[in-house]
């Protein structure tokens, strides 16, 4: 028994691989990578069944887009084979953003449109398969912002929108202005991070019939780092799960210990390490049983479950 290799987010056709290519990280290493080794990682990606690319306008102080779509077009690939997916709304203050005075958000149709049209054009693509607002904005006209959304869609530059990090009532208010559903919530989640287990983001996700989208799913990288008690009790149970998984890898049975959830997740992989993908990536091939789901629980939280 395995995971479903995708997943379908719109009634019209859109799915995204069930672990998606998480760009965030593109540009964090001590040399910067250059068109052929980006286009390399994005075949290797697309090999490793990775055909989803999640990125925002800000990542990488707002150059990672430009880069990747750099490498993307060295690459021997085609266009509707792989799902590229942003965000936009995040006003950070940059050098290469001189009029922000101060991070903020900019939900405004304005923005939004400006936001996809700069990220087609570094991306070298026609349209997004899926936009996702990044961060809620305490300052969103729900009309105005949906009108922009819908105008978006229409015209065939986006195929489908979503949110990101948005609590269910801020969703349900921007769903109730838009003539299509929201396609996903892309939220954190991990081993360390439960919270969305009783926060009711994954009961509106099941009630609604999305997909969320994880972020972070490793913690961040605490999961293997942190010298807390409660890092130490989650290895030590990721440990146990994987000998009797024969998982191998503990991010691996991390990674299997969210796609069991039956909100159907979807998570977002930050590493920019083929091994390490690939390794994440055995994961659609590990199905846990409930009691080693809560062993990992149990673990995370410091207690049985009532």
């Amino acid at each position: 028994m395995s995971h479903d290799s995708r997943i379908a987010l719109t009634s019209d056709g859109l799915s995204l691989s069930r672990l998606v290519f998480g760009a965030w990280r593109l540009l964090d290493g001590g040399v910067r990578p250059d068109v052929d080794q980006i286009a390399r990682l994005i075949g290797r990606a697309v090999d490793l069944g990775l055909t989803s690319f999640d990125h925002a306008d800000i990542y990488g102080n707002y150059e990672v887009e430009a880069a990747f779509g750099a490498g993307l077009a060295h690459w021997k690939g085609k266009r509707d084979e792989i799902e590229l997916i942003s965000k936009c709304d995040i006003m950070l203050a940059s050098t290469n953003r001189p009029r922000n005075r101060l991070k903020h958000y900019d939900t405004s149709a304005a923005h939004i449109t400006a936001s996809v049209d700069r990220s087609l054009a570094n991306l070298g693509t026609d349209y997004l398969d899926l936009l996702l607002l990044h961060r809620p904005d305490p300052l969103m006209d729900a009309d105005e912002t949906a009108a922009a959304l819908a105008g978006l869609v229409r015209a065939g530059k986006v195929r489908a929108v979503g949110v990101s990090n948005f609590t269910p009532s801020q969703f349900d208010l921007l769903a109730s202005r838009l003539p299509f559903p929201l396609a996903t919530n892309q939220i954190e989640m991990s081993v360390l991070r439960t919270s969305a287990l009783t926060d009711g983001s994954l009961d509106h996700a099941q009630r609604l019939s999305y997909a969320p989208m994880i972020w972070s799913p490793l913690g961040g990288g605490s999961l293997f780092t942190g010298k807390e008690q409660r890092e130490a009790r989650v290895r030590a149970a990721l440990a146990t799960v994987a000998a009797e998984t024969g998982a191998g890898d503990l991010a691996t049975v991390a990674i299997a210990w969210l796609l069991r959830h039956p909100a159907r997740l979807v998570p977002v992989l930050g590493s920019m390490k083929p091994g390490r993908l690939a390794s994440m990536a055995k994961a659609l091939d590990i199905v846990l049983d409930r009691q080693q789901w809560f062993t990992i629980l149990e673990a995370s939280e410091g207690r049985p479950v009532a």
